[in-house]
């Protein structure tokens, strides 16, 4: 079968290794989602609040290949919330000592 078809043997071996690998790692694979509204969420508010750097900057600051579908930073309250990859996630300025820090439940992002 080898000698016959070397490139579809090749090409199965391919498969079945990326399935293993795959299959291996799926707990991180499936975490994955969640790190780019967690992160921009958490550094943006960081950047903002506790580095008071201009919005326009920690915009630039949090930008990643994977875009996020939504963004929400307010102002008044010190929170900012990012959804990225179907996940929501919020990070509140708490103080100067601590900083900003991820809510446990996400704050809904205002509809447009």
């Amino acid at each position: 079968m080898i000698r016959r078809r070397p490139f579809s043997t090749v090409l199965l071996l391919i498969v079945l290794l990326l399935a293993a690998l795959t299959w291996q790692n799926r707990a991180h694979l499936q975490a994955f989602p969640d790190i780019i509204g967690a992160y921009s969420a958490k550094e943006y508010c960081s950047c903002r609040y506790v580095a008071n750097n201009p919005a326009d900057y920690c915009e630039a600051y949090v930008a990643q290949y994977v875009p996020l579908s939504g963004f929400w930073d307010d102002a008044a309250h010190k929170r900012v919330t990012a959804r990225g990859l179907g996940r929501t996630h919020s990070a509140q300025w708490l103080s100067l000592r601590q900083g900003c820090q991820l809510l446990p439940e996400p704050v809904a992002l205002p509809k447009p």
